[in-house]
């Protein structure tokens, strides 16, 4: 009947197909788990994913309907993508307060290197501490849990809502991070407390993601984590205080870029992207420089992604599919 849902797996190649043919990218494994952990999630557990003001977004809103349109006209590549993300970062779940959501990161274009979040809303750069979606949901997890074992609320309220997200861990840890027995604050302290080390293969960006290239940058900028965050924050948002040295330092990345080398164009793309501040010039200033960067490494759904976002990038909101709820 054409009322029915369609089945799990013909949805879940639905989705796939239409995230390749529209976004250009491979959906990984680790979505697909996700996936299936939502699926089958009961009644408590899905509260206990509300407490915790959880709830998939971007690209994860195909899973209910895979053939949803994008309303008005605009480019489905908008949906679920805030005012600062990278091209590379794909929004799949909001995480609650101040604008938290966390995205799969697809530096290269094709697959997928992790998992990524910040704060729209709160300072702070881009975290990249977790490969797969429900690494950074256990991480979420816990921190609740530590947040709930330091309440002093009802003892009785405190106790219900520890024990839906006992539940919820069941629920996930059957399928990724059983080995990992720590809750709470310990967990913390065990798997996300540790600094990662310098990356060698991508390049320190004012949004603390790093940038896949080698070559030549202006400041003969160190590996990625290998930055002094502040002392390079301080600097590149007084360089672009001024108009004209930022024209030339575009100027100068466009050049290098046609010359053969994008690796300037590139980093220097992606803070004035991160550091735009709704000021058009820097906005276009922006996606001329990763454009020229994507096109020069061959990421074309990088080039699609990045001209989307500039063109809507002053919509009032991300929700861009029409699930017809007006």
């Amino acid at each position: 009947m054409s009322g029915e849902p369609m089945p799990y797996e013909r949805r879940r190649a639905a989705v796939a197909d239409r995230v390749l043919r529209e976004w250009g990218v491979t959906l990984p494994a680790s979505f697909f788990r996700f996936w299936t952990f939502l699926e089958g999630l009961g009644p408590v557990e899905r509260q206990a994913l509300a407490d915790m003001d959880v709830a998939v977004a971007g690209i994860a809103d195909l899973c209910a309907g895979p053939g949803l349109p994008a309303r008005d006209g605009i480019d489905v590549r908008a949906h679920g993508r805030y005012y600062r993300d990278p091209p590379e970062f794909l929004t799949f779940l909001h995480g609650g307060s101040d604008g938290l959501h966390y995205g799969l990161w697809f530096d290269d274009g094709r697959t997928c290197d992790g998992v990524a979040s910040y704060y729209t809303h709160d300072g702070g750069g881009i975290d990249r501490t977790w490969r797969t979606p429900l690494e950074a949901l256990r991480a979420r997890l816990e921190r609740h849990w530590r947040d709930l074992a330091d309440d002093d609320a009802d003892a009785a309220y405190l106790a219900a809502r520890m024990s839906g997200l006992e539940r919820l861990r069941e629920a996930l840890t059957a399928l990724e991070t059983g080995d990992r027995t720590e809750v709470g604050l310990a967990y913390g302290n065990a798997h996300d407390a540790v600094l990662p080390p310098e990356d060698p293969d991508r390049i320190t960006t004012l949004d603390a993601g790093g940038a896949l290239v080698a070559g030549r940058t202006a400041l003969d900028r160190p590996p990625h984590r290998g930055a002094d965050e502040y002392r390079f924050a301080r600097y590149m948002y007084g360089l672009f205080d001024d108009v004209a040295a930022v024209e030339t330092c575009v100027a100068d990345a466009l050049r290098w870029c046609a010359a053969g080398d994008p690796a300037e164009a590139l980093v220097l793309g992606r803070d004035l992207h991160w550091a735009s501040a709704g000021d058009e010039v820097r906005e276009a200033q922006a996606n001329a420089l990763l454009v020229a960067a994507y096109r020069a490494l061959g990421r074309s759904s990088l080039v699609e992604i990045a001209e989307a976002h500039h063109r809507h990038r002053a919509l009032p909101r991300v929700d861009v599919l029409d699930t017809g709820g007006g």
